[in-house]
């Protein structure tokens, strides 16, 4: 999800919720880009009037449509670009940048021409991939032979993932086209004819035009993906409808009608908001829809729901955000033929008082809240009674809102001196952290196996995952980062005398004994499962550890060159 890859800080969610009773600001940063211009900004919420981050673009690239901020607080934005005899329109856009925190532009990808253009809204993935809408020209013998009644050409829609190869270069790494999920009922000798358009809701009526441009007859205009799911979500303007697809599929099987971790193909797996786009009867939700996205899962009312930004479909024709649950059981959603998709109508709709003729968004926030913004207006958040807290105005497409920490809190990373070592054998743990937006940060360090430093040592008795927690301790911020350790066996032979030696009983309560030493002068380590030491100590004969917690615990008996390593679970 988009609003995912916000990285939000679990904890520091958490926190507002309950400090916040449903009724404070959340975040501190709302970002927005000025459309067909040259600036986008980070303002403090704290105070309107401030402007924590500025960034400056050049004056043939103005703003097109969305920018994103994405970990590594690099901005991932559309501006405007048209090629010598390239495709204009509304919502054209022609290209994409990555521009880092110092203004430096790393990535500068175009696409646009006499047949094909980027239009509209982007979706940044988790991968570093960036998803991205563009119409692919039809021409009239190809529309006629797809079953289009009107002999026209059509701008049709594809959905690209694009990964960055360089500079100014992107290889489309998977593609999804509408005009292999089309259907019709007009001709059976054309292509993708269908008895019955009711019975095929996976698929989209190409002559459905209900009095809009024929040519622009879909306008795709919002994509949001769901990690969890691997799932996308569209709106099409003109269809006044949300979609979700699969993009578990490789591009072949998304061409075709079965494949996928969901057995569909690139075909429909839902749609929702205008039954009579494939001719089934119901209220049409929407009356121009964009900015289809689902909630994030910490959202405490909807986690999880699709939401649409309804321009003219709330009281009095006025712009409205509704929030539904698709009936969806973790497998597959529920899309019988001949009938409207369910819910028949939605869990929630908050009406304003504004008309947003054309594009705008929301955004569901973690404490309960909503960013609500009307496009060239302003940008405001409400809380759950909704009432206005906060408000700004703006000249923007789409508008977010962060945390202190999501903006300046550090990334950290991890890893080890070795990914596989012997039981007992000691491995380095590395970690590191930057923050780009901070200068001379001073982190702390948190191990799960209960270090305190940045690069400890440490003596696995068994294979897991180790986790270290950075925080920059001038602002509180925190993150994690984990590696895995295999542990293979024990790492020595055990000689004649050490194999005799006894440690009981095992399990224990508390209570650990050693004996039947061949030798005077030996060695006893104690370690947890992380490798940390619990005690120490020479000649012992007897360990206590009643005041440990349940668990497995690391016993090493180390005599000259030797030592035996044996496992001791600890059950009070």
């Amino acid at each position: 999800m988009k609003n995912g890859l916000l990285f939000i800080v679990a904890l520091f969610s958490l926190m507002s919720v309950t400090l916040s009773g449903y009724s404070q600001q959340w975040g501190l940063y709302t970002l927005y880009a000025t459309k067909n211009g040259t600036k986008a900004y980070l303002v403090d919420t704290a105070d309107v009037a401030a402007t924590y981050k500025t960034w400056t673009f050049a004056s043939n690239k103005k703003s097109a449509y969305s920018a994103y901020l994405i970990p590594g607080d690099t901005l991932v934005r559309t501006y405007t670009y048209t090629a010598s005899g390239g495709m204009t329109g509304g919502g054209v856009t022609g290209g994409v940048q990555k521009v880092d925190w110092g203004g430096n532009t790393t990535w500068d990808f175009q696409y646009n021409s006499s047949t094909y253009t980027l239009h509209h809204d982007i979706c940044p993935m988790p991968n570093g991939n960036v998803l991205m809408i563009a119409y692919e020209l039809k021409t009239s013998a190809e529309a006629t032979q797809a079953g289009a009644t009107t002999t026209v050409s059509i701008k049709s829609e594809k959905l690209m993932e694009v990964r960055q190869t360089g500079p100014t270069t992107g290889v489309v790494v998977w593609e999804w086209h509408l005009w292999d999920h089309l259907c019709q009922n007009n001709n059976p000798a054309k292509d993708n004819y269908v008895t019955s358009i009711i019975d095929n809701p996976q698929l989209l009526n190409i002559n459905y035009t209900p009095g809009q441009d024929k040519t622009d007859r879909w306008h795709m205009n919002g994509v949001d993906y769901n990690e969890e799911l691997d799932q996308i979500a569209i709106s099409m303007h003109f269809m006044n409808s949300v979609f979700v697809i699969d993009h578990s599929t490789t591009t072949a099987e998304a061409a075709g009608h079965t494949g996928g971790i969901y057995g569909k193909g690139g075909d429909f797996l839902y749609r929702w908001g205008n039954p009579a786009s494939f001719g089934a009867t119901g209220t049409a939700v929407f009356s121009t829809i964009h900015d289809a996205h689902w909630v994030p899962n910490d959202n405490p009312n909807y986690p999880g729901y699709l939401c649409g930004y309804n321009n003219a479909g709330g009281t009095g024709g006025k712009t409205a955000v509704d929030i539904w649950l698709p009936p969806y059981d973790g497998d597959s959603y529920t899309m019988n033929p001949g009938v409207a998709t369910l819910p028949s109508t939605y869990a929630y709709q908050y009406n304003s008082s504004f008309s947003a003729s054309n594009e705008g968004n929301s955004q569901q926030l973690p404490n309960g809240n909503m960013l609500v913004n009307n496009a060239f207006g302003s940008v405001y958040e409400i809380n759950s009674a909704g009432t206005v807290l906060w408000s700004k105005a703006t000249s923007s497409s789409h508008c977010y809102r962060f945390t202190k920490c999501q903006v300046r809190g550090p990334i950290a990373s991890a890893s080890s001196s070795a990914t596989s070592v012997n039981e007992g054998n000691p491995v380095t743990l590395n970690s590191s952290a930057v923050s780009v937006t901070e200068t001379s940060p001073t982190y702390s360090y948190a191990w799960s196996s209960g270090e305190n430093t940045q690069n400890p040592t440490i003596y696995p008795a068994v294979s897991g995952t180790y986790i270290v927690t950075i925080t920059n301790t001038a602002l509180g911020c925190s993150d994690t980062a984990s590696v895995y350790i295999e542990v293979l066996g024990t790492s020595v032979s055990e000689t004649e005398a050490t194999s005799a030696i006894e440690i009981y009983p095992n399990p224990s309560t508390g209570m650990i004994h050693i004996s039947n030493m061949a030798e005077e002068d030996y060695s006893i380590i104690v370690m947890d499962i992380y490798g940390k030491t619990i005690c120490q100590g020479d000649r012992l004969s007897e360990v206590d550890l009643s005041s440990n917690e349940n668990g497995i615990y690391l016993i090493q008996v180390i005599t000259g060159n030797q030592k035996t390593v044996k496992k001791i679970i600890l059950l009070k």
